[in-house]
């Protein structure tokens, strides 16, 4: 899922590889400017604000920004005296982070022993995801991590012929399915519903989340156990495959003009973590949300950001 996340050219699992005539480091980091005004709340607080945020893409790890120290507020920052090492990039010193009457421990953290190539991050704070009330840009909400540039999601309607199969029983079938491809991820199709025989469905408990779709919805198919999904109300970026069904091709027959689709690589979801309590309320929406946030039942997986942990985008794709 982007740069260095699933199979992106960053990631250990790439399914490309750079024409190089030399082999590469077996980890790449990059770091480059995020050129969007970023911000973070805390215990209904403003306690960081910038524009200059860099933001970094580590193998397996969702992006990471980096807040200079000068748009941080300062007595935001509380020194734990923890210090870890990161493996690329030196000694990494935490803080707690306080606002008001709440403290919050490890939840900043600051490269403080850098080599040399790495001195952009030179005095800059990152904000454990999980341990935030929410991060912004401009004055919408960014939900699950800071926004991967270099992640994409395009659908697009096709006449091909896609067939569900269980059993010998046909589940579904559509002379107008939609595909939906995404960074990282093989294409997933998509099956209007009126193409399914939805007796077949039976809603089951739990939801995740993904950054760029909004929340998922899983079906059992007979003896199938969440082996469809859907996003009810899908992000308005992709919102063409809002109230879709797609199906798990490796727990279910799913024929393409007649072939079975197999399982690819980066088919798969690899979760890494939980975030803070988002719950589906706050997962429904990105509009600003200025006060603290309660959880509530239906809560939706989602992902951890940290020097140390990377993050689950919720299932399928």
């Amino acid at each position: 899922m982007g740069l260095s996340w699933q199979q992106g050219p960053l990631a250990s699992g790439a399914i490309g590889h750079f024409l190089t005539p030399e082999p590469l480091p077996e980890r790449l980091l990059f770091a480059e400017r995020l050129r969007r005004r970023m911000r973070v709340r805390f215990d209904g607080i403003w306690i960081a604000d910038s524009e200059d945020v860099v933001l970094l893409h580590e193998p397996g790890r969702y992006p990471v920004a980096y807040f200079p120290r000068e748009d941080v507020d300062a007595q935001a920052l509380v020194p734990s005296g923890k210090v870890t090492r990161h493996k690329d990039l030196g000694d990494t010193t935490w803080f707690a982070v306080r606002a008001g009457d709440r403290t919050t421990e490890r939840a900043a953290w600051e490269f403080t022993g850098l080599p040399g190539h790495a001195t952009e991050l030179q005095g800059r704070i990152a904000f454990a995801w999980r341990a935030m009330d929410a991060f912004y840009e401009e004055d919408e909400r960014i939900l699950g991590h800071a926004a991967d540039q270099y992640h994409r999601i395009d659908v697009r309607t096709t006449s091909r012929t896609l067939e569900v199969r269980l059993g010998g029983t046909v589940i579904a079938r559509s002379e107008h399915p939609v595909v939906l491809y995404e960074s990282g991820f093989a294409p997933r199709w998509y099956v209007p519903r009126a193409d399914i025989d939805e007796t077949a469905l039976t809603p089951v408990e739990g939801q995740t989340f993904c950054p760029y779709k909004g929340l998922c919805d899983y079906y059992d198919v007979g003896g199938a156990h969440r082996a469809a999904w859907t996003y009810r109300d899908a992000y308005r970026e992709v919102d063409r495959v809002t109230g879709l069904v797609s199906f798990e091709p490796d727990r279910v027959e799913v024929l393409l003009d007649g072939s079975r689709l197999r399982l690819e690589p980066g088919q798969k979801v690899v979760p890494h973590g939980v975030d803070r309590g988002l719950d589906a309320a706050e997962a429904h929406t990105r509009r600003p949300h200025m006060s603290r946030t309660t959880s509530l039942s239906g809560r939706a997986q989602q992902m951890s950001t940290s020097p140390s942990g990377g993050g689950s985008s919720g299932a399928g794709s």
